[in-house]
């Protein structure tokens, strides 16, 4: 086996030959059962596959479709990213890296951005929220959609809804110097009008920062942030129109308290302890654990911009991770692909699934029919 390729491709090839397209796969993984199909068939209409067969019977029932001989590649579905920043540069993780750009240069940023994902294969992101109050990344998911730019499917969060001076709150400027930040909200009912905002201009998903975190000067990753009563208004307001949470929490108290919320994914969890896996198990959260993201910080952190105290935050932090996961594994959490970094590292966030515990095909599931579950789309997708 050369090598594999993504569903993602056979639309793109597809599209320019309808009305049907016929593709030769040397061999198709079934993600479900973690089983290979030698000579399949993958027949494509109107950039939805209608069915995957062995390739004698695939051609008998579509003999008028263009045929597209991968030769010896292999087929995977196409993978999801659910914990993704689409806006601006992503390798500038510096602390006032969200200054540097203008909104529309941000989401001019993006649409390269999206290609880079499409590139390696991801057919879906879920955008983890960002700091443009402009809402980019919901210009870029309705772009994709309309077929203006391409990229990936995307579900979209909408602000970093933080505390003043919390992880998020991204303003490093002196106190005499005005910085408007919006998703600021240090009560149960400035959390519901930022919730409430996103909502208005369309997110998919709410984004928590329940703990502090690694990318700020002033945050505490083991403390939690935003109350418990903050978080459960914002899981309430969220729900009752429709939408899911996710929430940032490093820290284990952080963790806990969005679980009891009732929040529908944890980010990242690197502290989590036997109680808090307890309580996701129980209440069938999910868990994006990000392992890479913090593993490339802890040794790259100097040249991507890190200021020694976030450089410092990152490498004590870093020893909790694999016991964290290996907890997470153990007691059978539903876990999800997410890298929460430049999509050039995607291919390095299974490799750290897999070292932290997860088997390969485990990991491939993270990416597919995980994902598209947790995003409600396994039906479609995955």
């Amino acid at each position: 086996m050369r090598s594999a390729i993504v569903l993602l491709s056979l639309w793109a090839a597809a599209a320019a030959a309808e009305p049907r397209a016929l593709v030769r796969a040397a061999r198709v993984l079934d993600v479900q059962k973690g089983t290979w199909s030698a000579d399949q068939g993958i027949v494509v209409a109107g950039g939805r596959i209608e069915s995957v067969l062995p390739f004698a019977q695939a051609r008998s029932g579509a003999p008028d479709a263009a045929i597209i001989d991968l030769g010896d590649l292999s087929v995977l579905p196409g993978f999801a990213d659910c914990h993704a920043h689409l806006l601006g540069n992503l390798k500038d993780i510096s602390a006032i890296g969200s200054l540097r750009m203008s909104s529309a240069q941000g989401a001019i940023w993006g649409v390269s951005n999206l290609k880079e994902w499409l590139d390696r294969g991801f057919t879906t992101v879920r955008d983890a929220g960002e700091i443009d109050g402009a809402y980019g990344q919901f210009a870029l998911r309705e772009g994709v959609a309309r077929g203006f730019i391409q990229g990936p499917r995307i579900y979209a969060a909408g602000s970093y809804v933080t505390v003043t001076g919390g992880h998020g709150d991204a303003n490093q400027l002196a106190a005499d110097q005005r910085l408007d930040r919006f998703n600021l909200a240090d009560t149960p009912d400035a959390v519901a009008t930022v919730v409430r905002r996103d909502l208005k201009y369309g997110a998919d998903w709410i984004k928590l920062m329940g703990t502090g975190g690694i990318v700020d000067p002033f945050s505490d990753y083991t403390r939690e942030e935003l109350s418990d009563e903050q978080i459960a208004r914002a899981v309430e307001v969220a729900h009752r129109a429709g939408r899911r949470v996710m929430v940032h929490a490093e820290g284990t108290g952080g963790i806990k308290a969005a679980v009891r919320a009732g929040v529908d994914s944890i980010e990242h969890g690197t502290m989590l302890d036997e109680e808090g896996a307890a309580l996701m198990e129980k209440g069938g959260t999910w868990l994006v654990p990000t392992l890479y993201t913090f593993q490339y910080g802890a040794e790259q952190g100097e040249k991507l911009g890190l200021e020694p105290v976030m450089l410092a935050k990152v490498r004590r932090i870093i020893s909790a991770q694999g016991p964290a996961f290996k907890r997470a594994i153990a007691h059978h959490l539903r876990i999800v692909f997410g890298l929460d970094n430049s999509p050039d590292l995607l291919p390095r966030e299974f490799a750290a699934l897999v070292r932290g515990g997860m088997t390969p095909l485990q990991a491939i599931q993270a990416a597919t029919i995980n994902a598209q579950e947790m995003l409600g789309h396994a039906d479609e997708a995955g």
